[in-house]
């Protein structure tokens, strides 16, 4: 379901009435309640994420929303956005088709870290060496929370999930070194707790051309907190404030996370390359004769 054709100005108003919220036009009201848990970060990131859609300035009837599966994979479900709600890790090759058949479109990924870096990782490697003109936008809160609290891809070593219940001994991604190594154009990555500046990151994400990618720390209270004796979500909250460092650099340094260490969030990666588009509309123009296609 698109928005209403009404500009950027007109929507992004608030309404009188106060029964209403001013971002319920774009939510579809029908899937609500949703079904986060108390104390999750999602309910925070999804409003920072449509603040973000509509501070960017994009044609809001041209946003597609993508997502795969987990709790943050149903952002898509509940936004009037256009969307698809892709099979499990399956959300970026389904957004790079999408862009490639519908370049005018602008593109926005939403899941979690088990969906892009457990089961998708592959697809995120290719899509960033390729410069595929998406905005990634990865949720990590360093289990599968939807299916039971299972360890994942960015689960800190010595960490409790429902599969390592004597503790983690994988070493977990770090997701900036991984988009920043595979030529992802904007790399950041903020907490559910800085929420201003996650927002700005989306932004920046948005209007930037190439593949963008903005990590998300959020809590996840009924699974990974609880096993982890690390309290509630509000708790996780207070953690964040308190145990984070923002590196404001363009180099990557040493900024993994580990179990109850001080988090480094920040900007990490800014600068500009060809984008996948741009490189098969120049062979296409060069063999067709075609005028190349400008944005």
């Amino acid at each position: 379901m698109s928005c209403s054709s009404k500009s950027n100005a007109e929507l992004s108003n608030g309404v009188n009435d106060i029964n209403k919220h001013p971002l319920d036009k774009f939510i579809r009201q029908d899937r609500m309640p949703h079904i986060w848990c108390p104390g999750c970060g999602l309910g925070t990131i999804f409003n920072g994420l449509l603040n973000a859609i509509i501070k960017s300035g994009v044609d809001l009837d041209k946003v597609a929303i993508v997502s795969g599966i987990g709790c943050t994979g149903r952002i898509a479900g509940y936004v009037k956005f256009d969307g698809f709600h892709t099979t499990h890790g399956r959300a970026i090759p389904f957004a790079t088709g999408l862009k490639l058949a519908r370049p005018d479109l602008k593109v926005i990924v939403v899941s979690g870290e088990g969906d892009l870096f457990s089961i998708g990782g592959n697809h995120f490697i290719h899509a960033g060496r390729r410069n595929v003109d998406l905005t990634v936008i990865c949720v990590n809160n360093s289990n599968y929370g939807m299916t039971g609290g299972q360890c994942s891809a960015t689960t800190p070593v010595k960490a409790i999930t429902a599969t390592t219940p004597f503790g983690n001994f994988e070493a977990p991604f770090s997701l900036p070194h991984i988009a920043a190594a595979v030529g992802a154009v904007y790399v950041a990555r903020w907490t559910a707790y800085h929420i201003q500046k996650v927002q700005s990151a989306i932004v920046h994400a948005i209007q930037k051309k190439g593949f963008s990618f903005v990590e998300i720390m959020s809590p996840c209270p009924t699974y990974y907190a609880r096993m982890n004796k690390l309290g509630s979500g509000l708790d996780m909250m207070k953690f964040y404030k308190e145990n984070t460092v923002i590196q404001q650099e363009v180099e990557l340094k040493d900024i993994s996370i580990t179990r109850g260490g001080k988090i480094v969030i920040g900007d990490f990666v800014d600068k500009d390359r060809p984008t996948f588009n741009d490189l098969v509309d120049e062979l296409t123009c060069r063999f067709t004769g075609a005028p190349l296609h400008k944005e």
